[in-house]
């Protein structure tokens, strides 16, 4: 299968472009299965999910997608209704909106339909994407909110628990553009057998089924990997007290730019 056309779970950083090139959302139309995609929008992040929902119907009808439906899920009972599962079971591609992840996982976490929703997309059946509060569920583990501008600790961060559709990672968004580089390493200070993904505005991760991920957009991807940290004081300290990390591992990746969720290695830039 060509690489355009595979199926892949596509974690946006927010305020992806939606009036020109729109690049990120034409490779998520396109991995959906371009003029054949039926696609699920999944809006329930959002206070205005109608609102929400229906800008990004009116995207993806213009680039000529099959089928839309917009999975208004504003209560749980609507988790385990029949026939937005049998939409789920069939359509070939799923979009997680932006607003509070907390309300998204409130809603969605543990239902028949979410489950569907991440079996087939980890069996490669569809596509999933999502944006903003839509990314930062992807760990099993969530960042739910917290600050900027300060050194590392641990009130910095709110932590909960996510969807689990990438389980080894954590992922914060809109990430340089809000200056959320400590709070990223605060998470992963309190749970270093993760992976921490910043994703900045109008910028993906493109996560194949192959462990590898690639790179598009305007701005970088930020990976702390804490697979080698030697020491940090965390357990010891005040939760305002500041966080050390020693020998923690950072990469900024780039449009293009390749990396192994697992054997966490970077593909040379000329392979």
């Amino acid at each position: 299968m060509p690489q355009s056309t595979k199926t892949a779970i596509i974690v946006i950083g927010g305020a992806e472009d939606k009036v020109h090139g729109r690049e990120i959302l034409q490779t998520f139309f396109r991995r959906s299965g371009a003029g054949e995609a039926r696609i699920a929008i999944i809006p329930s992040a959002s206070r205005e999910p109608a609102i929400i929902g229906d800008r990004y119907q009116r995207i993806f009808e213009d680039m000529g997608a099959k089928e839309i439906k917009v999975l208004d899920v504003r209560d749980r009972a609507q988790g385990s209704d029949a026939e937005l599962q049998e939409y789920v079971e069939t359509c070939t591609g799923v979009f997680m909106t932006g607003g509070d992840q907390l309300r998204l996982c409130g809603l969605l976490s543990d239902t028949p339909l979410m489950e569907k929703v991440r079996q087939r997309a980890h069996l490669g059946e569809i596509t999933l994407a999502g944006t903003s509060a839509g990314a930062a569920v992807m760990g099993h583990h969530m960042i739910a909110g917290g600050g900027s501008g300060e050194s590392p600790n641990r009130s910095l961060v709110d932590m909960a628990t996510g969807l689990g559709i990438i389980p080894e990672v954590i992922v914060d968004q809109h990430f340089l553009n809000r200056n959320r580089i400590a709070r990223l390493m605060s998470a992963i200070a309190m749970h270093p057998d993760r992976l921490g993904i910043g994703i900045d505005e109008d910028t993906c991760i493109i996560f194949e089924r192959d462990g590898w991920l690639q790179v598009m957009g305007k701005g970088t991807v930020t990976i702390i990997d804490p697979g080698e940290l030697s020491h940090t004081n965390q357990v010891d300290i005040g939760s305002t007290d500041p966080i050390g990390l020693h020998n923690l591992r950072v990469h900024v990746l780039c449009h293009g730019d390749r990396y192994h969720v697992y054997k966490r290695a970077l593909m040379p830039v000329n392979a």
